[in-house]
């Protein structure tokens, strides 16, 4: 049976959060409702799911501050420091670093190299120059390892964990770079959860997060996502989705902002763990931001 860690299901705020005049509030047990025969379809997944529609006034958590490994979903903010510490003049996006496959573990500054990573291309501009803007792109978009690394050098690690913390993330940890092995053997593991991604991505919608230009330009980054078989393949043609996944063994995230064709942006976080089959658990997402769309957002 589903592993129950706790469920929190807000009920719908009753005055408007700003975004509409007049919004329109769904029950929010219709999305438990809608959710949940779902969840007991996947028997070995732990599921975690965050939405917040201030258009209706929903706050949706369930198992939303349970912590996963972050996977690649730690490199929302990491883009985010690094516009932050661009606009703030330490340096331009259009400056350039040494693409190197050398970096240093948290755990005793030994060398190590990436070994694995989805963005091939990078690895033959080893020993030349790319702009900084250029690998924020890579990082997410194709989801690159590589260039991850080198923006969690430049900006620093603790960097990104304080920027994080000052949005409001209480649980997140972006501790390290990634294929750290030492520290993964040691557990000191990049970390996440539902509740702490929502926030972040909310506050890139608002506008709230760097600045509204700097957080528009990050926006169309995250649109311009390469892996689409996770929440974009549960919502219907025309729907934008400004998102980042993350996936290891047994794990398959997707964080978003959803763009529907009518009516304003809402945040969907869906996180899995436990399911072996990656096609599974693609499906299982999907079929998530389905019932969250179709119950929000729903046809006329």
């Amino acid at each position: 049976m589903l592993r129950i860690l706790g469920l929190f299901v807000c009920l719908p705020l009753l005055a408007a959060c700003g975004d509409d005049p007049a919004p329109r509030t769904p029950a929010v047990t219709d999305l438990h409702a809608r959710l949940e025969p779902l969840f007991a379809r996947y028997p070995e997944a732990t599921v975690a799911v965050a939405v917040r529609d201030p258009h209706t006034n929903t706050r949706y958590d369930f198992h939303a501050e349970r912590l996963f490994h972050a996977a690649s979903t730690m490199k929302v903010p990491v883009m985010i420091e690094v516009y932050r510490q661009a606009e703030a003049g330490r340096f331009s996006l259009d400056d350039s670093l040494l693409v190197r496959n050398t970096f240093r573990s948290i755990v005793d500054g030994s060398a190590y190299r990436i070994e694995d990573d989805s963005d091939d291309a990078l690895y033959r501009m080893l020993g030349r120059r790319m702009a900084i803007r250029d690998l924020v792109h890579r990082m997410i978009t194709v989801s690159s390892n590589l260039a991850t690394n080198l923006l969690i050098d430049l900006v620093t690690a603790d960097s990104v964990q304080a920027t994080a913390e000052r949005l409001g993330v209480r649980h997140m940890q972006v501790r390290r770079g990634v294929e750290d092995l030492l520290a993964f053997r040691q557990g000191l593991n990049n970390t996440a959860t539902a509740a702490d991604l929502a926030v972040l991505l909310d506050a890139l919608r608002r506008g709230a997060a760097v600045s509204p230009e700097a957080d528009r330009a990050m926006i169309d980054v995250l649109l311009d996502q390469q892996f689409g078989d996770l929440i974009p393949a549960g919502l219907p043609p025309g729907v934008r989705v400004a998102h980042k996944t993350g996936a290891i063994t047994r794990i398959h995230h997707d964080a978003a902002i959803v763009y529907p064709e009518r009516g304003p942006a809402y945040v969907l976080v869906v996180l899995t763990e436990g399911i072996e089959d990656q096609a599974r658990s693609a499906e299982l997402v999907a079929e998530v931001a389905r019932g969250v769309h179709e119950t929000l957002r729903p046809a006329r």
